[in-house]
């Protein structure tokens, strides 16, 4: 697969706000500096589809991610329902039924496998029942994934190198949970930007580290120059 992916699209911006004014806003403040916007449970529970194609409106990208969990016929009607309104990527977190469901129904629509909360760290995953490490949890289910023909998968950075390794390049690779070094959050497994992208990472969420920021456009600025950075060093 090609990835010529412009810098302007590689920081996904998410639109974790509650209302459609506050995301058209974000969105009017941003799409001159970025050119990709996450839609997540938050705001697509209060604006439905008509914010996904005011979104898709502004000539920026749209990821709609709904993390569809569900018994695989519910899941491809979904995304059935999804596919053809000009949205770029979509995520599935479920098993390989639901991940065939979801290609299946695709139609255009990217589908991204979620492989492991950046919120859940060694212990959660011990807690709910896995006998496996994160990096083999991940592993093995971005491996199916790929099999199975998902565009790509969510990871955190840290799995990034091994995911690259193992797997190799044809397959997106996007990174939420991308925070400073100094992290007090609820994410708990994170890295900066520049070692996302040193790591492999096509592309990274971002929320909370814009949306709290004095500046954003200026926070914007220095990460992109960091990717820039990472993407071809000197």
């Amino acid at each position: 697969m090609g990835k010529d992916i412009p810098l302007n699209e590689r920081i996904i911006f998410a639109l974790d706000v509650s209302t459609e004014e506050q995301a058209k806003k974000w969105v009017d403040t941003l799409k001159n500096h970025i050119k990709f916007f996450k839609i997540g449970l938050q705001l697509f529970l209060a604006g439905g589809f008509d914010i996904v194609e005011w979104i898709r409106n502004q000539d920026v990208k749209v990821f709609v991610d709904l993390k569809f969990f569900d018994v695989p016929e519910t899941v491809k009607l979904a995304v059935r329902t999804l596919a053809g309104r000009g949205v770029t990527f979509t995520t599935v977190h479920g098993n390989d039924g639901m991940l065939r469901a979801a290609v299946e129904a695709a139609q255009g629509l990217q589908v991204l496998a979620v492989t492991c909360l950046t919120s859940l760290d060694q212990g959660d995953i011990k807690a709910l029942g896995f006998e496996c490490s994160v990096q083999d949890l991940v592993l093995s289910r971005a491996r199916r994934a790929i099999e199975i023909g998902c565009s790509g998968v969510i990871s955190s950075g840290l799995e990034v190198p091994l995911l690259r390794k193992e797997l190799g390049e044809g397959f997106f690779v996007v990174s939420p949970g991308i925070r400073p070094v100094s992290n007090t959050d609820d994410q708990k497994r994170t890295v900066d930007v520049r070692q996302a992208f040193e790591s492999g990472a096509d592309y990274i969420v971002v929320g909370r580290p814009l949306r709290d920021a004095p500046d954003p456009i200026a926070v914007i600025a220095r990460m992109q120059a960091d990717i820039q950075s990472a993407l071809c060093p000197a």
